[in-house]
């Protein structure tokens, strides 16, 4: 098996400080180190030994364990049962024949090197007594000060390129190095002080995880059925990883003879030939994500596991295929059983609405039930649920992200189109090269979504087949002559809502909100909001003024003048006559400064407003119509109690403003002209303008929470 090196963590006992080594690197590998190198410098043997039994407690093979110099005391936890892979060596330490011939050939077994004699030295020995090096400094460090002169970026990319042996870069590695090192031909990041050193390891971890996948193209393996009429299957999975910017291959469980018509017979071959298969790919080469399908039984999926108990590779999505379109069950009980240990091994699992019943051990009914389905079968298995509502009768074919307590939503209008064959093999496919390129899970399921949605409405040019034909996988490659997918502005506006769901629902349990709902919120409270939002308002009003200035249609000119108009004559009235001293409150009230959220907010609309962006402006424009128009409409729903409705409230004048049918259809308008304007940009601009909506709801959310926050 060839080894993931991407992200290696050095141990330093006294870099980990009063954490310890045991909890960094249990954080680490949580965020996804791949090989720890346990070093000890002043450690005798026998605490080296009993570290190591510990290390691998911890890791549980989660990452590969090796020990920086000490044979002996690998030796030793390996005879205490302790999973302990290899060991690092220098120069001047044992022998690296005497380490291959004590812990065997399936051992990881590096060597530092920094010059040509290193290099030398190491291509002289037997062919696979050493695996990779250790080659640096890269820049001078304080946790190794007896190091050589630094190599520096160059002289890295010198020795990669006369390695034949993978080079992992250590000394003085930061984040910031990761791309270029990765261009220079390191298989991987040795880091010591940015991990042990970190406040939370995992994050740390995490961040240089997909800085790294962002750094490269993604080498996803599918394993699952073959179709020989293109549309599903691995033939489909291959398509969706090149389309979503991956290098796909292929390990094959079973062939069949099917078109869009249906299935018409099934051959499984030998469970040996598909570990062989398997083997064959790890062995050769590092795998970032794999993808699984179809597994006809359950012999074939204990082999699956057996080989991903081994390999361990760092994402694994699973498509559990287990419900043929008619309903009718596809794997036996034993099957169904070992699918479920199988689950356990996935980071995100994928099923459709018949499966997912299967899962959970009852029947589904309607979205709602769904999700609560989804919540179920996360905790059970410890993997977030990728719930899709594609069967689901009705317009609306919403999917929603269930996992780690929270619930992702995204909406999305029912496409009119027959040709579904595929769709959920290339779904989870796409998804697995995403998470693979380095992206958050909810952000991966937005583009592979946006993407899927596209294949499918680009699907009738195909013309393939006289059933459900498949999905057009490269439309948008045939289209533009690039990786971008185009997203409906409709699909854009989904994903957006979908992205602030947390500050929605943070927003929701305010204290401030919650009170002035329920009529008990302190009125020096409710004066201070008032007051606040009056010199929001102000502001806000030039900045509509300058979105309408720069606005590319007479259109969006005359709707950003006339909000900016709204927003004078119409809130700051209302505001008047709550801030006035028949009211109580004093003209020093009135004229307050604006407190921290408040300029917070403004700053960030100002900012974009005279950047002269008109994308990015209306961007950050958006929440204030949208989460405003959002709360005013549920409150008015009586969502926060009946009483919010009641002509007694306190704020009974107030709280009417919230449901104001014009500013409810000016919303609809807003949120129209963004996600067009969205649609037409560059996906680098797209992402701009999506940071400054999300941005924008942030301030949002502080401002509700100003009145109350102390």
């Amino acid at each position: 098996m060839i080894a993931d090196l991407s992200l290696y963590l050095v141990t330093d006992p006294e870099l980990c400080g009063e954490r310890g080594v045991v909890e960094t690197v249990r954080q680490a590998v949580d965020g996804g180190v791949r090989v720890v190198q346990l070093r000890d410098k002043k450690a005798t043997d026998a605490e080296t030994a009993a570290q190591l039994i510990e290390l691998s407690r911890v890791i549980d093979g989660r990452a590969l364990l090796v020990v920086n110099d000490r044979l002996d005391a690998a030796l030793a936890a390996r005879a205490a049962g302790a999973r302990v892979d290899g060991v690092h060596l220098g120069q001047g330490d044992v022998s690296v024949l005497r380490a291959r011939a004590e812990l065997g050939a399936g051992a990881l077994i590096g060597l530092t090197a920094n010059s040509r004699a290193h290099l030398d030295a190491a291509l002289a020995l037997p062919e696979g007594s050493v695996d990779y090096l250790g080659v640096g400094v890269i820049r001078p460090t304080k946790t190794k000060p007896d190091h050589p002169p630094a190599l520096g970026v160059d002289g890295f990319r010198a020795f990669a390129a006369a390695s034949p042996l993978p080079c992992v870069a250590i000394g003085g590695v930061g984040i910031d190095d990761t791309e270029v090192l990765r261009d220079a031909g390191a298989a991987g990041l040795a880091v010591v002080s940015a991990l042990c050193t970190a406040p939370d390891p995992a994050v740390a971890a995490a961040a240089f995880v997909r800085q790294w996948r962002a750094a490269g193209v993604p080498r996803v393996l599918s394993i699952a059925g073959s179709d020989p009429s293109g549309g599903a299957g691995v033939q489909a999975d291959l398509k969706s990883i090149a389309a979503s910017g991956g290098f796909g291959m292929a390990v094959i469980t079973a062939l069949t003879a099917q078109n869009t018509q249906g299935v018409r017979a099934v051959h499984v071959p030998p469970t040996g030939f598909l570990r062989e298969q398997l083997d064959a790919i790890s062995d050769d080469i590092v795998i970032d994500a794999v993808k699984i399908g179809m597994l006809a039984n359950a012999e074939v999926i204990r082999t699956v596991i057996d080989w991903l108990d081994s390999v361990r590779p760092p994402i694994v999505v699973v498509d559990p295929v287990m419900v043929a379109t008619s309903g009718d069950r596809l794997l036996d009980a034993e099957a169904e059983h070992a699918l479920g240990e199988l689950l356990t091994r996935a980071d995100v699992i994928t099923p459709n609405l018949g499966e997912l019943a299967v899962l959970v051990g009852r029947d589904v009914h309607g979205w709602d039930d769904a999700l609560a389905a989804g919540s179920v079968l996360s905790a059970a298995v410890g993997a977030r649920v990728l719930v899709k509502g594609g069967h689901l009768v009705g317009a609306d074919a919403p999917d929603a992200l269930v996992g780690d307590g929270a619930i992702v939503e995204f909406e999305g209008a029912r496409i009119a189109t027959g040709n579904t064959h595929g769709t959920g093999c290339s779904l989870s496919s796409a998804l697995a090269t995403r998470l693979a390129r380095g992206e958050a899970p909810a952000d991966a399921v937005a583009e592979a979504r946006a993407w899927l949605r596209e294949s499918l409405r680009e699907s009738e040019a195909l013309a393939v087949g006289q059933g459900h034909g498949p999905i057009s996988h490269f439309a948008g490659l045939w289209a533009r002559g690039g990786l971008e997918t185009r997203p409906t502005a409709e699909d854009i506006a989904a994903e957006w809502w979908a992205s602030i769901a947390d500050i929605r629902s943070e927003i929701d349990e305010l204290p401030f909100i919650r009170a002035l709902a329920d009529g008990t919120l302190d009125r020096d409270a409710f004066v201070f909001y008032l007051a606040q939002d009056a010199l929001y308002l102000r502001e806000y009003a030039r900045v509509l003024a300058e979105a309408s200035r720069l606005a590319p249609t007479s259109a969006e000119q005359a709707f950003w003048a006339n909000s900016a108009h709204g927003s004078i004559v119409g809130e700051l009235e209302l505001h008047a006559s709550w801030l006035t001293p028949e009211a109580g409150v004093s003209a020093a009230t009135f004229a307050a400064e604006h407190a921290p959220a408040t300029l917070a907010y403004l700053d960030h609309l100002r900012a974009t407003a005279f950047g002269g962006d008109y994308a990015e402006l209306i961007a950050a424009i958006l929440p204030c119509f949208w989460l405003y128009d959002d709360l005013g409409r549920r409150l008015h729903a009586g969502e926060f109690g009946e009483y919010a409705r009641d002509p007694r409230h306190p704020y009974a004048s107030w709280l009417a403003t919230y449901a104001d049918p014009a500013f409810e259809q000016a919303t609809v308008q807003a949120i129209a002209y963004v996600s067009q304007t969205a649609a037409t940009v560059t996906p680098e601009r797209r992402t701009i303008m999506r940071r400054a909506f999300e941005t924008a709801a942030a301030h949002e959310r502080e401002f509700f929470a100003a009145p109350l926050c102390g």
